[in-house]
């Protein structure tokens, strides 16, 4: 059932909502482009408000487009939301399990809810606890699950009728750490031996950087940047080198003003902060150009950029004051 890894699960062209209030229309989204393939996770971010929500929901059938076109898991969006809804799964933030009942029962009625004959409900249902480590758990209330053993459960429900795509909202948002982790495991699990396409919003920029083959930030109602994280962080960034050294400060800005890989370039007292790319690859062309000009080195330190950097430089925030953990929630 899962799609060729060409095909494109996701294509979008000028997707828009309005939203009409009180005081005038609100553009949430104002026109989004971009598409996902087959085979990929990719990570949706942005800034409260920013529109990622109100894509999500237009993607998920949840709600309609003002203007745009949207091809989902193979789907119109707007001539055929139902077709889109059989080819996705949606794992919401909240989730949607009822802590009365047991594991196996919220899956078999996920499956039936599909259509499927209770033989076959219940076989998806064993083969999905197996598959996300949930054996054994069958018969417990879900309300007696830890939170990692619900997230999953979440995840479960929301494959069991096989799509090749599925949307998680905030999977991990209130996990711990090594349950984060297990999840993140699962997720790739996904992917690499399944072949399902997941589209993923997070507030966890280590999420993003692990998981993701792709990232699109939205800021405003506009996808702002697209591409891997390595990709993002050059291009947006740039590795920072720190030079400490001793001599006169003049003699060293000029030594490396010019150097075709010098993006920016900051003295203060005897240290320069140099905005590269590919800083690793530099280092020794940096020295030999500070050694020419006999400035005396003292230190030489290289610093990656993080896809916080990105964040902020393309959306004046920090994805981290976004976080709900950040926001005490």
């Amino acid at each position: 059932m899962n799609a060729p890894m060409h095909e494109l699960m996701i294509q979008c062209h000028g997707l828009q909502r309005t939203f009409k209030t009180r005081s005038g229309p609100v553009h949430a989204v104002r026109g989004v482009d971009f598409s996902v393939k087959a085979g990929e996770i990719v990570g949706f971010l942005g800034p409260n408000g920013a529109g990622k929500t109100t894509v999500l929901r237009m993607l998920t059938t949840l709600l309609t487009p003002t203007a745009g076109s949207a091809t989902v898991a193979g789907f119109d969006l707007a001539v055929d939301p139902a077709g889109v809804r059989r080819r996705i799964g949606y794992v919401a933030q909240g989730g949607g399990t009822d802590p009365a009942c047991t594991v196996a029962e919220e899956l078999v009625t996920q499956a039936r809810l599909y259509r499927i004959d209770a033989a076959e409900a219940r076989r998806r249902a064993d083969e999905l606890t197996e598959q996300l480590e949930l054996t054994g758990l069958g018969d417990r209330t879900v309300k007696t699950l830890s939170g990692g053993q619900r997230r999953r459960l979440d995840v479960a429900l929301g494959l069991v009728h096989r799509p090749p795509l599925v949307f998680l909202d905030e999977p991990t948002t209130g996990l711990d750490p090594h349950s984060r982790s297990h999840l993140w495991d699962h997720i790739r699990t996904l992917r690499d031996k399944f072949g399902i396409t997941v589209f993923l919003t997070t507030h966890y920029l280590d999420e993003a950087d692990s998981l993701c083959d792709r990232v699109l930030i939205i800021d405003h109602g506009n996808i702002v940047a697209e591409g891997t994280p390595d990709e993002l962080k050059r291009r947006i960034s740039g590795d920072v080198v720190t030079i400490e050294f001793k001599g006169t400060p003049d003699a060293a800005k000029a030594a490396l003003a010019d150097h075709p890989s010098v993006r920016k370039l900051d003295l203060a007292d005897h240290v320069l902060r140099l905005t590269v790319e590919h800083g690793d690859q530099l280092l020794l062309s940096l020295m030999r150009a500070l050694d020419a000009a006999h400035v005396e080195l003292l230190s030489i330190q290289l610093s990656r950029p993080t896809l916080d950097d990105v964040f902020l430089t393309l959306t004046g925030h920090s994805l981290r004051e976004e976080s709900p953990a950040a926001q005490g929630e």
